[in-house]
């Protein structure tokens, strides 16, 4: 209970900052995030969270879930079937470069076994725009930006898994069985990627039937009853979770813009508060020893892989396109880690092989710094775009005018 309250008075600092966040550096998702390290063992000891309680990985899991679903609901089709070769670029050129990039440094700078090494880099591949919603929420900022670091944020959690997860069967007790696993991996991605199609497409055909429909206070509930059958079964048939409810927040929006349209504010604010909880308990474990565990050679580790080994890969990746020097930077820049990195932190840290816990303190660490890097400078640099309103969303209402410029206005209103 203790942590329910803690977590109510950060919603409420939140909230009540929320508005000087979104015009300055001053950062939500930081606030929580150093709010679960405050009240740990390390500092105040209000509550003891470790790595392996299930509080983390469920809180983890549930906001990935959360932001992928709502996520999957900005992609529009027509518009990835004309630009499609930017987010293809980022996946297959971009991430392994990537992937690679981490990997050769966790092992010459911090001294894990090759396997390992790759595992790291694995976990660390994927990017999360969560932490960059000035950016990614934004209609100011080029659409073709927008889509590329949302397409590519929401598609590399998936990708990625199936390497996670070969490579802790390689790193582990079980190795000898790493081909086995192969085919219960494929099988993982494919029902979910079909659980993900196949039930928000059967939902609206069944709203479409006569005798049946939504009434309209009820109509947000719809999407939101979608992702809770989908989430349950995923877990009960081991189909992949994160592939799911990108790709049925994405089929939902095609099918049927009016219930994305209903369930969009209540969709956004669930994920919101799914990642704020993931924050508060993720800071929780940031905790003075995790710090001190980490060696020289790790900290240097986790500073290329932000402000070189991410950037590097996606230029490289971007190289020849039509995106302006501008928008290739930002886009390099924002490849925050985020709660896939943290799920898949702690599969490792769980799957007892030898360095997991030199591992799982590298990725923490990493994605640590990342969410102060990335959730403090998503607002200065939406102001490249000329973006006035950090703190509305897509469409949102115009910040007030003074009286001066009210009256400056009118002025040229008369002039015209």
């Amino acid at each position: 209970m203790v942590l329910v309250v803690v977590f109510g008075v950060a919603l409420l600092i939140a909230v009540l900052l929320s508005g000087l966040a979104a015009r300055t550096v001053l950062s939500t998702s930081l606030l929580f995030l150093v709010g679960g390290a405050l009240v740990s063992d390390g500092f105040l000891g209000l509550i003891h969270i470790t790595e392996d309680s299930e509080i983390v990985s469920v809180t983890a899991d549930l906001a990935l879930f959360a932001v992928l679903f709502t996520d999957g609901m900005h992609v529009s089709f027509p518009k990835l079937r004309e630009n499609w070769r930017n987010p293809a670029r980022a996946l297959g050129l971009g991430m392994p470069l990537a992937f690679i990039g981490m990997s050769l440094i966790t092992h010459f700078l911090v001294g894990l076994d090759w396997t390992t090494s790759f595992l790291v880099g694995a976990v660390l591949a994927p990017t999360d725009p969560v932490f960059a919603s000035a950016i990614v929420g934004r209609k100011e900022v080029p659409a073709k930006l927008r889509q590329l670091l949302n397409v590519e944020s929401g598609i590399n959690d998936g990708l990625a898994l199936p390497v996670v997860l070969i490579l802790i069967a390689a790193a582990g007790p079980t190795s000898g069985h790493a081909e086995a696993d192969l085919g219960a991996i494929a099988l993982e991605l494919v029902l979910g990627l079909v659980f993900g199609v196949v039930l928000p497409f059967v939902v609206i055909e069944l709203v479409r039937f006569p005798l049946l429909g939504a009434e309209p206070k009820l109509q947000p509930l719809l999407p939101l009853a979608i992702g809770v059958i989908l989430y349950a079964a995923c877990h009960l048939t081991h189909a992949n979770p994160y592939l799911a409810a990108f790709s049925a927040g994405a089929v939902l929006t095609a099918r049927s813009l009016e219930a994305k349209e209903a369930f969009e504010p209540l969709g956004e604010s669930l994920a919101e508060l799914a990642k704020f909880a993931a924050l508060l308990v993720f800071g929780a474990l940031l905790t003075p020893q995790l710090f001190g565990d980490l060696s020289l050679g790790g900290y240097a580790a986790v500073v290329l892989a932000i402000v070189l080994i991410r950037p590097a890969s996606l230029l490289l990746s971007l190289l020849g396109t039509r995106f302006t020097r501008q928008e290739k930077l930002v886009a390099a820049w924002f490849g925050p880690k985020g709660f896939a990195s943290v799920v898949y932190g702690l599969l490792v840290l769980q799957a007892g092989i030898p360095q997991g816990e030199e591992a799982f303190t590298l990725i923490a660490v990493c994605i640590a710094f990342s969410i102060i890097a990335h959730s403090s400078t998503d607002v200065p640099i939406a102001r490249i775009f000329h973006v006035e309103d950090i703190a509305g969303v897509d469409g949102g209402t115009p910040a007030p005018r003074t009286a001066q410029e009210e009256t400056r206005a009118v002025s040229v209103r008369d002039r015209g």
